[in-house]
């Protein structure tokens, strides 16, 4: 038998909104920092355009 590894991959994407952009740049720094902090690989985060109504 031989040995086989199975690379799990696993994606976390998360939105944000929020009416005021100074808290949700705070949220975004907090949840990079974190996400660092146990080692994973980060990408972002990635301002969208806003929508106007």
């Amino acid at each position: 038998m031989a040995n086989t590894t199975v690379a799990t991959s696993e994606k976390i994407r998360i939105r944000l909104k929020a009416y005021d952009h100074v808290v949700l740049d705070q949220s975004a720094e907090k949840i990079v920092d974190t996400a660092k902090k146990t080692g994973a690989k980060v990408s972002g985060p990635i301002p969208l355009p806003t929508q106007k109504e």
